[in-house]
């Protein structure tokens, strides 16, 4: 259409067309990421920007990686910021902490080069050495603001010697050593991690939608078992909603000496494991149960979200008081998926939730902060605990997963088993993800579990997702005809834990009205004695031995002093639960219980 148009006009007038064509054209993006000297971990980035008008433009380093709710400054491994257009340097003005304003009037194209210092292995961040390079996009790719919608091509030169790029952006050519991926925006590139290196990659099928594994690190595992079980996880997940989201999705598996847990992305996943994790059945396990946990994310966050998760604001704290829901509530269905997909027998999964009670029950500050108040303070406590946490937060993974169990269980009975948390989850995805696009406010959560149950529960949320009311755990485990058991503890004990990895006995923690607590025993006390005796080995366990309503004396340092401390040993008020299986079910408690753990009639 073009050139019959330019055919019609005169010289001058096709000129001044083709002008302002120009000018309508979208700019575009391409970013070129090197590391020529891994040893010394440095990413270096250059950003290729062209058709960009105006005086300047303002290029932005996020703060913070979605699904890591914490404020991390990402702006401070940054170095040696340039810009130039034509072979000529441009100004470049930092104007706030992640902000670089570059001045660039007349010229529409320009290229920008920085670098980052990568040292933190972590699935958060970045990382690159002799060995691989790791990299999250927040923490290493720039966006010129107000363009996060820009697609953009991004080309890999990996090391030399490095044969493997692993991520989930869709490749576009390989030309000699060099790698190009396409980002849809910067929301793709963002949430699309990128390993390079040597790694082995594993491949599977599910449902027609091709899987591929990348094994970073040493690691004794079974190749052809890793692959059947990670294919039998994502199969039974995919069960939950029902459908499939997918046209290719990535694992990034870090064998390293400890584990670091998973963050979850739109069509991948980094796991840090334990490369001894594989050779024990709980360590395995472990493993599955963390895949499970990150791979229902594709569902629950990516796409099921609370309304403040995207589109992402990346220069400041993205608040919702629903990450007991998004976290605690995925640590629920992934601990249920492991147990569907046959890695673990009824009881087993009941143990675990037991467990699950027994922590949060456990929790001091599961009195003094709700579920929804954890969520939305997660930017300052969750990420940043102290010595205190146990006392004044509650984890909202844990809080979140027991009440999971819980109101799905009020769901099955409501519905006489006919629903589920299942359904609400379905609901969630086709009503706010697939028909309305976004995500969903805290009342309209409650109306979906409403929608599916047939009934409402809103003193249920008011006292014990946004109060700090006790769960009803026997209620809601009485609908499937399970009781639970609870032993509490006789013993004497300090109320405090004590950390001996420098070789000293240091009080790490002291609980809220405890022995320690109540005689005045402080944290970052050494214990030099006790009852004028060097200390023992286990100081907690050897108190437990002594009789409730004795004391005893403690000599303590604290900034240097001595001082002795006289203890008072209070009972342990810790209650362990166990969830049993009552013989006696009702026809009525069967059908809850059948549907909960998927029994066969």
């Amino acid at each position: 259409m073009l050139n019959t148009t330019l055919r019609r006009l005169g010289a001058t007038a096709a000129l001044g067309l083709l002008a302002s064509a120009s000018a309508l054209a979208a700019p575009t993006l391409r970013y070129v990421l090197a590391m020529p000297a891994p040893q010394t971990h440095y990413f270096e980035v250059e950003m290729q920007l062209s058709g960009f008008s105006g005086r300047s433009t303002d290029v932005k380093m996020p703060v913070w990686a979605p699904g890591s709710y914490l404020v991390r400054e990402f702006a401070k491994n940054v170095e040696g910021f340039t810009a130039q257009a034509g072979g000529k340097q441009l100004q470049v003005d930092k104007i706030n902490k992640n902000t670089w304003r570059i001045t660039h009037q007349g010229q529409k194209d320009f290229t920008v080069r920085y670098r980052v210092y990568a040292n933190e292995l972590s699935v958060r961040t970045s990382f690159v050495d002799a060995s691989h390079g790791y990299l999250n996009g927040t923490s290493v790719f720039m966006y010129p603001e107000g363009q996060k919608q820009l697609p953009a091509q991004v080309e890999v030169r990996p090391f030399e010697g490095w044969k493997e790029v692993s991520t989930s952006l869709k490749p576009a050519t390989q030309a000699g050593p060099s790698f190009t991926f396409l980002s849809s925006n910067y929301d793709e590139l963002a949430d699309s991690p990128i390993e390079i290196g040597n790694h082995k990659v594993l491949s599977f099928d599910v449902n027609g939608t091709p899987h591929r594994i990348a094994m970073y690190g040493q690691a004794s595992y079974d190749e052809q078992r890793v692959v059947a079980d990670f294919k039998r996880i994502c199969e039974t997940a995919q069960k939950v909603v029902g459908q499939n989201p997918l046209d290719r999705y990535l694992f990034i598996v870090h064998n390293l000496e400890r584990g670091g847990g998973g963050l979850e992305h739109l069509y991948s996943t980094t796991l840090e494991v334990s490369r001894n994790a594989y050779t024990t059945p709980a360590g395995y396990e472990g493993i599955l149960g963390l895949a499970a946990h990150e791979y229902f994310h594709l569902w629950n966050v990516k796409r099921i979200r609370p309304i403040a998760l995207g589109p992402f604001d990346y220069d400041k704290e993205n608040y919702t008081h629903m990450l007991w829901m998004s976290e605690g509530g995925t640590e629920y269905f992934s601990n249920l998926i492991v147990q569907r997909a046959g890695f673990q027998k009824p009881q087993q999964y009941l143990d675990q939730l037991a467990t699950g009670i027994t922590r949060v029950e456990n929790t001091p500050g599961n009195r003094m902060q709700s579920a929804a108040e954890a969520s939305w303070d997660a930017w300052i406590k969750y990420y940043r605990p102290n010595e205190n946490s146990p006392n004044s937060t509650i984890s909202y993974y844990d809080k979140g997963e027991v009440i999971g169990a819980v109101l799905d269980l009020m769901v099955i009975n409501a519905t006489k088993g006919q629903k589920s948390l299942d359904d609400v989850m379905r609901y969630l995805y086709d009503q706010y993800y697939k028909k309305l696009g976004r995500g969903f406010t805290d009342a309209e959560y409650q109306d979906a579990v409403a929608k599916v149950a047939g009934r409402r529960f809103d003193e249920f949320f008011q006292q014990s997702v946004y109060g700090t009311k006790r769960l009803d755990y026997e209620g809601a485990l009485g609908y499937a005809g399970l009781r639970l058991a609870t032993a509490t503890g006789s013993d004497a004990s300090l109320g405090a834990s004590v950390s001996t990895s420098t070789g000293k006995a240091v009080v790490s923690t002291v609980l809220r009205d405890g022995s320690a607590w109540q005689g005045g025993l402080n944290t970052g006390d050494e214990i030099v004695a006790v009852d004028g005796m060097r200390p023992p080995t286990d100081i907690v366990q050897s108190l437990a031995a002594r009789p409730v309503g004795s004391s005893v004396r403690l000599l303590v340092t604290r900034d240097g002093q001595l001082r002795e401390l006289t203890i008072p040993l209070l009972a342990s008020t810790t209650t362990r639960y166990r969830i049993e299986m009552a013989p006696e079910a009702s026809p009525e408690q069967l059908v809850v219980r059948r549907k909960w753990l998927q029994l066969p009639q």
